[in-house]
């Protein structure tokens, strides 16, 4: 802005020397009360008036122009403090929502935080920033407000990895809510599946998945997900059932790990069982 007045004044200085000596004029013709006078004054009052209101336009544009980007830089910063409100919303309704989980579970609960998510097609893990020095232990259930996420699979005394609903070597013992059937969810790179159901029994699209009672490596009746969609064999006999988690796993953040010690014998026996 002041370049571009130190180049307006140097470009019309001839302009602003003449409208200065025509305001000194029009000063001493004021104070002339001779007729002439009177008529050269109102004649060169209405001219100056003229040129002060093209001025004064003039300005208004340039203070106008500098109006807008003022008011464009302050949509900017309240643009970004909006958007980093809405992050506290989300980041706070989930934390309400796990501080309401943790009230009413029945097993003692340890928060953890997402540090690093090593996410591929068929080997789903987390690690997160809680270790042995929390008293987690290796085959600890993981969830989150909505469900169920995984399993604690590694532990070093200040962080452990989480082997997630994504990761095809983790088998879990499932129920169907509604009809009360058992099966076993795996993931097959693709797709969560419970494989081998017969079509005799009724599955509906929209069926809740949880985990079964007959587990021992997970509680019971966690929930996990909704039936997605059914696709029969080739006889017809049985169903594949794909399943839609509740927990989205790649935009998860804040979880819970379930205080549960694990019999390591029962648990590898039912790992070997289940592969």
């Amino acid at each position: 802005m002041r370049k571009f007045l130190r180049r307006f004044v140097s470009d019309y200085k001839e302009y602003i020397l003449l409208i200065f000596l025509s305001v000194i004029s029009l000063t001493i013709l004021a104070q002339n009360e001779k007729p002439a006078a009177k008529h050269l004054k109102t004649f060169a009052l209405g001219n100056f008036a003229v040129i002060n209101e093209i001025i004064n336009s003039i300005v208004s544009i340039l203070k106008s122009d500098e109006s807008r980007d003022d008011l464009r830089n302050e949509n900017a910063h309240l643009m970004l403090e909006l958007n980093r409100l809405r992050k506290y919303k989300a980041e706070n309704e989930e934390l309400r929502s796990m501080i309401a989980l943790k009230d009413t579970s029945k097993y003692p609960l340890i928060p953890v935080k997402i540090i690093s998510k090593l996410v591929t097609k068929s080997q789903g893990n987390f690690i997160v920033n809680r270790g042995s020095n929390n008293e987690i232990r290796k085959g600890m259930p993981v969830i989150n407000n909505k469900g169920l996420v995984g399993l604690i699979m590694d532990v070093t005394e200040n962080y452990s990895v989480v082997q997630n609903l994504y990761n095809s070597n983790l088998s879990i013992a499932v129920t169907l809510q509604r009809i009360n059937v058992n099966g076993i969810l795996n993931y097959d790179g693709k797709n969560l599946i419970i494989k081998d159901v017969p079509t005799t029994y009724d599955v509906q699209i929209g069926d809740i998945i949880e985990t079964s009672d007959f587990s021992s490596i997970f509680p019971p009746s966690i929930p996990i997900g909704i039936v997605s969609k059914k696709e029969s064999n080739v006889l017809g006999l049985l169903h594949n059932l794909k399943v839609e988690p509740f927990v989205n796993i790649f935009a998860a953040n804040n979880l819970f790990i379930l205080k549960i010690i694990p019999s390591k014998q029962i648990n590898q026996l039912e790992m070997n069982l289940i592969k």
